[in-house]
């Protein structure tokens, strides 16, 4: 009794979970769905909650260092409150909701090399906290999102990498507390000024905001300097747009602006 007591004590032979994912692919704004199974170890347990969680690798910055960590950015409450006896099962069907904010994993329908995005299933039991696994899921990009980057593509640039990034975008309005930068070489006619091209969206229901930010290629005797550009696209209007020439548009005018031609 006493042996059976500690174990209890430190975990072990207590719950476990399964989650199901039914279809891991989704849009920002779209939902997920699935089950969660919690199966009843070798004692009753006390279970306090069972939430989901959605988990994203970002950037922080601290004085002069950069270091990579998780970060929740969201969660759901499933389920919580009851007894679960010895070896039994107790499933909980879910809807979670994915933020307009989301970012994306994949592009030109391939993986976005830098950027993951993982539902966690977290099981409290009396007071013990276990993060659970991580079950990964696919962001694709909103119809509008994936015009704007075809756009880029007819122009020339090529993808580079991309990463999150915690901080705010100065002038927009964000929900959560990190952004997405997805990074491309740009083709030659804009590579005598412009090193490389990092693109963010910051998605809502009807619309959203893009920001570019150019990195311009320093000289011998000078430093390379940054310029921005920041346009609203509406969904409902995204396709009567030549987005080629608007966003070469957007391109020549911020580098004029900061003579990075």
């Amino acid at each position: 009794m006493v042996f059976k007591r500690l174990r209890q004590a430190i975990g072990i032979g207590g719950p476990s979970i399964e989650t199901v994912l039914h279809n891991p692919n989704t849009t920002p704004g779209g939902v997920i769905t699935g089950e969660i199974t919690i199966i009843g170890g070798e004692y009753n347990s006390d279970i306090k909650a069972v939430n989901l969680a959605l988990r994203t690798k970002v950037e922080i910055e601290s004085g002069d260092n950069e270091y990579r960590s998780n970060l929740e950015y969201a969660k759901l409450p499933v389920a919580g409150g009851f007894v679960l006896q010895q070896g039994a099962r107790h499933s909980v069907p879910f809807q979670m909701p994915i933020p307009w904010e989301a970012p994306l994993t994949h592009m030109y329908g391939q993986p976005l090399r830098g950027t993951t995005v993982g539902v966690a299933t977290e099981l409290e039991v009396a007071g013990a906290l276990d993060p659970g696994d991580l079950d990964p899921i696919a962001v694709h990009p909103l119809p509008a999102q994936e015009r704007i980057l075809a756009a880029f593509a007819n122009l020339g640039f090529r993808f580079h990498s991309a990463d999150c990034e915690k901080g705010r975008i100065w002038g927009v309005h964000q929900e959560l507390p990190f952004y997405q930068e997805i990074e491309f070489y740009p083709p030659s006619r804009y590579a005598r000024g412009i090193k490389e091209l990092e693109v963010t969206f910051v998605a809502y229901p009807q619309s959203m905001e893009v920001v570019l930010e150019l990195d311009k290629r320093g000289g011998v005797f000078t430093e390379g300097r940054d310029a921005f550009c920041r346009f609203t696209v509406d969904y409902a209007s995204v396709g009567h747009t030549d987005w080629e020439q608007q966003l070469d548009g957007y391109l020549q005018d911020a580098a004029r602006r900061r003579g990075f031609f």
